[in-house]
């Protein structure tokens, strides 16, 4: 892993992008990492755009500030795709999108030619999984296929510590076949 991996998610109030971004950094700390995970919104409503954040990395973190060179960009609602959603990515970087359209209508969206592009259709398979249009973790799932910044029976056991008090079994057990799901129908170009 590199030194610093730094993520920015992309969604809307009510999506879940707070939420994946969290889980990441905390399966993250379980293995022994550093890291950092929080939100940035405008205004506090369902639906308003939102940006959140996960840093990992071997060694503390001493950045207070938003991300604005991430290595990876996961875009949870499709329906923000321009090319300021790629701002700071670097032509190495990687853009994931829950989208049912193929990689090249991404990138003519993004305007991103150089840097590898995934796709899912995460809202789908969240409606199939969980029975509603939750995207966030089956787009957990399609990063980790991309880049595997943690394992993800690590990503599996915090889910359960996290959720199944919270949300039950059944339901914690769709979120997580939700990320398989994704992880096996990702595609990359």
């Amino acid at each position: 892993m590199q030194e610093l991996v730094e993520v920015r998610w992309h969604g809307r109030g009510g999506q879940g992008a707070k939420t994946a971004a969290q889980f990441l950094a905390e399966a993250a700390l379980d293995a022994g990492k550093f890291i950092q995970a929080f939100p940035e919104y405008g205004p506090e409503r369902a639906g308003a755009p939102i940006r959140t954040y996960t840093r990992i990395s071997e060694k503390p973190i001493n950045l207070h500030c938003g991300v604005v060179n991430p290595g990876y960009v996961v875009v949870i609602d499709p329906t923000l795709l321009s090319p300021a959603i790629v701002e700071g990515l670097s032509d190495q970087g990687i853009l994931v999108v829950n989208t049912n359209e193929p990689i090249e209508a991404v990138r003519k969206k993004t305007n991103f030619q150089k840097g590898k592009v995934g796709v899912v259709d995460a809202t789908q398979i969240s409606l199939d999984t969980l029975g509603r249009p939750m995207p966030n973790m089956p787009m957990l799932g399609a990063l980790l296929k991309v880049v595997p910044l943690v394992k993800l029976e690590d990503l599996y056991k915090n889910i359960k510590a996290k959720f199944l008090k919270k949300i039950g079994e059944e339901k914690t057990n769709a979120n997580i076949a939700g990320i398989k799901k994704a992880y096996e129908q990702v595609r990359v170009g």
